[in-house]
């Protein structure tokens, strides 16, 4: 069985070597949905019966390993210096450095990561992550696939 979460988040970003529009500073509404596969918990009495996993939990465990890190965050590549060093002069600033271009697919390749160890098999129900995909706009997305 797949079960699937999504969730929204906002954050800016730039692509330095970017031919077009997307070398700019620029921020996007970013969704995150997380897909699982598991067994239907048959347990009798416990709060999960008849589910993969509770999708609230779905929702707390990727809050807390990737949604609340890079919410109103800018996720900047680290070899991006001019940009790193302009985002250290605003005090209190969120920012993010990352090893990669901050692309939908380097996102959603690290979201993957980042999660993967996140969601535990709790309940003897075989529970894995399968996919990741991030929405950078409503009509583009990139997929992180196991």
């Amino acid at each position: 069985m797949l079960i699937t979460r999504r969730l929204e988040f906002d954050a800016g970003h730039r692509i330095p070597n970017h031919n077009s529009q997307c070398r700019h500073l620029h921020g996007h509404r970013y969704a995150i949905e997380i897909t699982l596969s598991g067994q239907i918990i048959d347990t009798e009495g416990v709060s999960e019966q008849g589910m993969v996993m509770d999708f609230s939990e779905v929702k707390t465990i990727a809050q807390e390993a990737v949604v609340n890190q890079w919410d109103h965050a800018f996720l900047v590549y680290r070899g991006d210096v001019a940009v790193v060093d302009f985002l250290a002069t605003l005090p209190g600033h969120k920012t993010v450095a990352l090893d990669v271009v901050p692309t939908a697919e380097n996102l959603a390749a690290i979201a993957f990561r980042m999660l993967d160890a996140a969601y535990v098999d709790r309940f003897a129900n075989q529970l894995l992550l399968e996919r990741v995909r991030l929405y950078e706009t409503p009509n583009n997305w990139a997929d992180a696939r196991r």
